[in-house]
């Protein structure tokens, strides 16, 4: 009798013993923390900061008594959920009732990404400082006029459209009529950017800064230059333009554009930059309809936000 013929039993017996010692699982592949959240275990303190945080991130101040307990309560209502934090920042953004001090929550949440927009551009420049220059350019114009220089009626009166241009800014955008990217157009190609920013060479600089966190390469700037500073035809960005407002207006409508908003929300309301992947994916959204709203109440609705 063959040797193998003699083990084989024994063999099979023994597989069939260790079969199930084999399938188990480890106690180590088992994942503990991988569960869902349980929103409705949300202590009401952390509400009550989410709340309070939401609030002065958009619409510029803390709730008051009445708003800080009928908000909580809200979010509360329905287990501080990913839906009623959507329904709080909502609120804050499109709520046209009347409030007083603010007239409208929609109102504040506006002039906040105005407020936040001259902060970022225009070191906070004051409405009224705003307004003077603009009456300053306007006067100028006058005397121009009255005095037949033409030319510097011109210049004139185009300085103090820019200025309009950036007051207006606030409510044009309010009402939809212009985009985000239109808004900061205007916050760059006005005197007081100018004066920030003296000169082609360090305007060109501060405006690559300013929108797109990174400097110009070498090439980008020397093309950018040539068209702010001698109104030569060149290209960026896919497109083509020829002087200052041109430029203005092809870099605040790049995709590179878009790429610092998103940059610029995930620092003001996260406190960090996006991942690569979390840029990418943002673009493939924001990149599309545009909506800072949207990219907005994505950031505020999430956990992280939240620290639920």
């Amino acid at each position: 009798m063959r040797l193998s013929s003699f083990f084989s039993p024994f063999i099979v017996l023994l597989l069939v013993l260790c079969l199930p010692l084999a399938c188990k699982k480890a106690s180590s592949d088992y994942y503990t923390d991988n569960d869902a959240p349980a929103y409705s275990k949300v202590p009401s303190v952390k509400v009550r900061n989410f709340v309070n945080r939401a609030f002065i991130d958009l619409i510029g101040r803390e709730p008051t008594d009445e708003e800080m307990e009928y908000n909580t309560g809200t979010v509360q209502a329905d287990n501080a959920s990913k839906a009623a934090r959507e329904a709080l920042v909502d609120r804050l953004m499109t709520d046209t009732t009347f409030r007083s001090g603010d007239t409208s929550y929609t109102m504040a949440y506006h002039k906040r990404i105005y407020d936040l927009g001259k902060i970022r551009f225009l070191e906070g420049v004051s409405e009224y400082q705003l307004g003077q220059q603009a009456m300053i350019f306007r006067s100028s114009a006058l005397s121009d006029s009255l005095g037949g220089n033409s030319s510097g009626y011109e210049e004139s009166m185009l300085k103090y459209q820019r200025m309009v241009d950036l007051i207006e800014s606030s409510s044009r955008y309010f009402k939809g009529e212009i985009t985000i990217e239109q808004q900061y157009a205007a916050m760059l190609n006005n005197a007081i950017y100018d004066l920030i920013n003296m000169n082609s060479f360090n305007f060109v600089n501060a405006c690559f800064s300013d929108l797109f966190y990174r400097f110009p390469s070498a090439a980008e700037f020397t093309i950018a230059y040539a068209m702010v500073e001698d109104n030569a035809p060149g290209q960026l960005f896919s497109s083509t333009g020829q002087n200052k407002d041109e430029f203005v207006a092809l870099i605040t409508n790049s995709r590179e554009c878009r790429e610092g908003i998103i940059v610029w929300c995930y620092q003001t309301l996260l406190a960090r930059n996006p991942s690569s992947a979390e840029l990418y994916d943002e673009l493939l959204v924001f990149g599309q309809d545009n909506n800072l709203k949207a990219l907005q109440k994505r950031l505020i609705a999430s956990d992280e936000y939240a620290n639920f």
